[in-house]
């Protein structure tokens, strides 16, 4: 097995905070633009401190039939509180969302990971039918 994935966590994003959760439709028709929002603490808040923090969000699309999914981008996540006097003493923070656009001709498996500083990587998907 893949040592990555055996660190992999996967969860429902109603119960657990580190979840990304995907905001897509459930079609589109072939090459639309299709606008996908991915977040993480929707349900339950995530902390955004210098010490615990998400640090990004990177969002895939594996088309039906393919082998290998294709990155559709990254989302960083860079401001959680700290500044030039310190952890935390910033009033700047980073939200932890973010929307990336696409086409394509098939449909597929959307699929995003985050990162937590503490707590590792955590992965989700959801599928879309193109028409």
């Amino acid at each position: 097995m893949n040592e990555l994935a055996k660190h992999i966590h996967t969860d429902d994003y109603r119960n657990e905070k580190h979840v990304p959760v995907i905001e897509a439709p459930d079609s589109a028709s072939k090459g639309e633009i299709i606008k996908v929002n991915v977040s993480v603490g929707k349900e339950i808040g995530h902390p955004n401190t210098t010490q615990h923090h998400i640090r990004w969000i990177s969002l895939f699309f594996l088309p039906d039939g393919e082998k290998n999914p294709i990155q559709i981008g990254d989302i960083l996540f860079e401001a959680h509180g700290s500044s030039p006097e310190g952890a935390d003493t910033s009033s700047v923070y980073t939200n932890h969302s973010g929307t990336l656009e696409f086409k394509t001709d098939k449909s597929g498996i959307l699929i995003a990971s985050s990162y937590c500083n503490i707590h590792g990587l955590w992965e989700s998907s959801r599928r879309i039918d193109i028409n």
